[in-house]
């Protein structure tokens, strides 16, 4: 599979579902956790870098946080925040994004660095290529910040 980004569109409504639970069913709670934080480490080297704390021990508790976000919206257990429970998490993760300016340039980066995880991963390919549309989707509302076209034509 090759993972295929597709192109985010403003004002576009985004129609899409959580991951399969099979998928975190498949990976385990440890294989899921090995999965978030590769995907983090590379993150950590990429050109989005910048969105997160640079600070090694703020990024660690970044890295374990939205893991715990990952795992619970795949169908594991209810371990990203107690106090978020009734909470629809998707639309919370959509609102913290608010803080930064994303282009489709940087959900590239950070769905291009997915895709490299994904394909490390060790699991039936039809639960990635699942996990792939969630990701896919659920990132394209996260974009806030849109290019305008020139008005002018070279």
């Amino acid at each position: 599979m090759k993972y295929e980004i597709t192109k985010a569109t403003e004002g576009e409504v985004v129609d899409f579902k959580n991951p399969d639970p099979a998928f975190y069913e498949a990976l385990g709670h440890d294989g899921m956790q090995k999965m978030m934080y590769d995907f983090y480490d590379k993150i950590y080297d990429s050109e989005i870098a910048h969105f997160f704390p640079q600070d090694p021990e703020e990024f660690e508790k970044v890295k374990k946080k939205n893991t715990k976000f990952f795992i619970q919206i795949c169908g594991g257990p209810s371990i990203y925040d107690e106090s978020m429970r009734g909470v629809d998490l998707n639309k919370y993760m959509i609102d913290l994004h608010k803080d930064f300016s994303i282009y489709e340039k940087s959900r590239n980066e950070w769905l291009g660095t997915f895709r490299e995880v994904l394909m490390e991963t060790d699991v039936d390919e039809k639960l990635k290529e699942d996990f792939w549309a969630y990701l896919d989707k659920f990132s394209k509302m996260t974009v806030n910040r849109w290019l305008k076209e020139s008005a002018y034509v070279n």
